[in-house]
């Protein structure tokens, strides 16, 4: 979505048009959840703040300023919605499976997508040898396709900072057999 179009339905959205809040979430919204999951590693939190991002979008309507990208702002926003979502979770111990006394039983029926659950695993796994900065920048420049600049201008860290975090977590997940990135 150009920019234009994104002003525009931020104007329609202050006038009360909830169609133009549609056109935005059918845009964004897998990247918003992308992002997110990238930030708090976890695919339920990720959904419940992408639910919440676009609600607040429809509350901060009023303050958007035409002209600063519109992008990097929604990028702010989630990333700040996250981060406090994960400051919030921080006194909240989790429960492990054998805890909540859940079983987890094979399905046949699962079976065809096996593959597909493993190599998503696998990068599960590659990501997790990240560091939280470091996934936070490889989410950013690959999901987000923001340049380095524009990260060191939302994360507020100079740009080498968000290059050396990049080249860090690229070297980590080549060892895990990742080339592609």
């Amino acid at each position: 979505m150009e920019n234009d179009r994104f002003e525009e339905c931020m104007h329609r959205i202050r006038n009360g048009d909830k169609n133009a809040l549609k056109e935005i979430y059918e845009e964004y919204n897998a990247y918003i959840f992308h992002l997110l999951l990238g930030i708090t590693g976890n695919y339920q939190d990720a959904e419940d703040i992408t639910v919440d991002f676009f609600i607040k979008l429809w509350d901060l309507s009023e303050r958007y300023t035409p002209g600063g990208g519109h992008k990097r702002w929604m990028t702010v926003i989630a990333r700040n919605m996250a981060l406090d979502h994960l400051r919030s979770r921080g006194r909240e111990v989790p429960l492990e499976p054998q805890e909540m006394g859940t079983q987890i039983d094979a399905d046949p029926q699962i079976e065809k997508g096996y593959d597909e659950v493993i190599e998503d695993m696998s990068l599960a796994t590659a990501l997790d040898s990240l560091t939280p900065a470091e996934r936070e920048v490889v989410h950013m420049k690959v999901i987000g396709d923001l340049t380095f600049k524009h990260i060191a201008e939302i994360l507020r860290i100079p740009m080498g900072t968000v290059t050396w975090r990049y080249r860090q977590a690229i070297s980590k997940l080549r060892r895990c057999g990742y080339e592609a990135l």
